[in-house]
């Protein structure tokens, strides 16, 4: 269908790679053990709506175009490192919002974990280049649907990758029960965060133009 062939070792592939541990595992448990259970249900969405960016894009082309300019790619690579660094230092500054804040600015705050868990990959341009490199592989180069294909295996590794992330989140919330309820711990994992997102973006910001 749509000419895409062995899609059991894709989804086993897909599997594999989602439970990987990396950074966006990192972020949804870092956010679970910030706010709970939606915390990390909002990275996990956030991330998941990146990641189809990239999908879409590799659907209709544009991230084959990313690859073959050097100016394009250098581009999102800066726009992309500049965003990681100054959200890792707003999270370094900022003071952490307890789970049991009032409703406004805790709705607020998750929708600040999405925004960010969006723009960190849509603003990636390694992820671009992931999707560019995997999803082939699982397509019939004659295939005459090849949009649609991607598209189709597009959704699936994103499914598969924030089913993955809403167990974590889970788990993550109910191990940080009690830990969420002391404001000090949670100042430490947001420096944590904020650490994180400027390492990836240094990281992002040191990758070779294509």
């Amino acid at each position: 269908m749509l000419g895409i062939h062995e899609i059991w070792l894709f989804i086993l592939s897909g599997v594999l790679l989602n439970i990987t541990p990396g950074p966006d595992s990192v972020y949804v448990i870092g956010r679970s053990m910030q706010m709970g259970w939606r915390g990390g249900a909002a990275a996990a969405f956030g991330i998941s709506c990146g990641c189809f960016v990239h999908v879409a894009a590799a659907a209709i082309g544009l991230s084959a175009l990313l690859m073959a300019s050097s100016t394009a790619f250098s581009i999102l690579k800066l726009v992309g490192a500049a965003y990681l660094v100054v959200t890792g230092l707003q999270m370094l500054w900022s003071r952490p919002v307890l789970a049991a804040a009032l409703d406004e600015p805790v709705r607020s705050s998750l929708r600040r974990i999405f925004l960010q868990g969006v723009f960190t990959n849509a603003l990636n341009p390694k992820v671009a280049l992931f999707f560019l490199a995997f999803l082939p592989q699982f397509v019939a180069a004659d295939s005459p649907h090849k949009p649609l294909a991607f598209l189709a295996l597009g959704l699936i590794f994103i499914f598969t990758g924030t089913l993955w992330c809403l167990v974590l989140a889970a788990f993550a919330a109910k191990a940080a029960h009690r830990l969420r309820e002391s404001e000090g711990a949670i100042a430490w994992v947001n420096r944590g965060l904020g650490c994180l997102f400027i390492y990836l973006g240094i990281r992002v910001a040191m990758m070779e133009t294509r």
